[in-house]
């Protein structure tokens, strides 16, 4: 079998995928980070090359994520983007024609638009943790009701209950306050999704051409309850695609396919990363007033990557050492 890995880090997943040569997601992996990237990264690459065939041959690898570049230098990466570009392209060739991706994903929440297949503008919402997957995980635990069945209890309201939305600590304790009245508890959660929608809408929406095909993607996008407040706000049909979890590993996955395509060679240092002992740290570099916080990275005891220079003083250094 031959095919391509894409790998998605953030601060709350790890996912992993593996793409065919004809571009179908055929393999996937969801883990959590556990806020220590480079063990989970090497449990990705263990776990999916468990699910392939012996003698697969990986012909190319993306990564994407808030920890892209440590996941690229780790598994030897031939494209490294930004979550923006990887979603995008993902939503846009398994949904052909998508004009809008809504993305929640475990810390943060982004916006999409499309026009044609290309990106025309983006906004991000990284500050508030209302209606990321966190917060919902923490909700769901303080009710004591599994984060799986979230979705359908909200579907089974009746009459929501008006939750203030617009912030985490607020939306936690107007949900407490409802339970102290007595509502039942579906009616509190469809009107949390109702909520966090309109908190997403007012902050990461704002101001943005919103029009169908719409796609919701990330590991929110598992919460049906979300799915229909999204719905009932914007007055269209959602679309959950197939992988809606992994879909910034499945969009890295087809940019090194894309890459590779044009005749290069991959960088992908096989499955053996895994069990190779790395190990990041940073540094302060005192060389100007900027006091850039230089992070290194080590294969066995050895240098083989840093970055976060300003000027490319230690970043450039590697790169002529043939370290990075």
């Amino acid at each position: 079998m031959i095919g391509f890995l894409g790998l998605d880090v953030g601060s709350v997943s790890t996912n992993l995928v593996f793409l065919s040569e004809k571009g179908r997601v055929l393999e996937s992996v969801y883990l959590r980070t556990n806020g220590r990237p480079i063990q989970a990264v090497q449990r990705g690459l263990r776990q999916i090359q468990g699910l392939l065939p012996p003698k697969t041959v990986i012909r190319g690898v993306g990564a994407t994520g808030s920890g892209r570049n440590l996941a690229g230098i780790i598994a030897g990466a031939d494209v490294i983007k930004n979550e923006i570009t990887s979603h995008a392209v993902a939503a846009n060739r398994m949904v052909p024609g998508v004009r809008t991706v809504l993305e929640i994903g475990g810390q943060d929440s982004k916006i999409i638009i499309l026009r044609d297949g290309v990106v025309v503008d983006f906004a991000m919402n990284t500050v508030c943790a209302a209606g990321t997957g966190s917060f919902l995980d923490q909700q769901a635990a303080r009710l004591n009701i599994e984060i799986e069945n979230f979705g359908e209890l909200a579907l089974k309201s009746r009459a929501p209950v008006r939750i203030a939305g617009r912030c985490a600590v607020f939306a936690e304790s107007d949900m407490i306050h409802k339970q102290q009245m007595g509502y039942d508890l579906p009616d509190i959660l469809a009107g949390l999704c109702e909520a966090l929608v309109r908190n997403y809408l007012s902050n990461v929406g704002k101001g943005k051409d919103i029009s169908a095909p719409v796609v919701f993607q990330g590991g929110v996008a598992a919460n049906r309850g979300m799915k229909a407040a999204f719905e009932r706000a914007l007055q269209t049909e959602v679309i959950i695609p197939p992988h809606f979890d992994v879909m910034g590993a499945a969009g890295a996955a087809m940019l090194a396919r894309d890459f590779v395509s044009r005749g290069a060679p991959t960088r992908f240092k096989g499955f053996g990363a895994a069990e190779a002992g790395f190990e990041a740290g940073s540094f302060e570099c005192g060389g100007c007033p900027n006091l850039c916080e230089v992070v290194e990275i080590r294969e066995e005891g050895s240098v083989i990557a840093r970055w976060g220079d300003r000027c490319g003083r230690w970043s450039v250094r590697a790169a002529r050492e043939n370290i990075s």
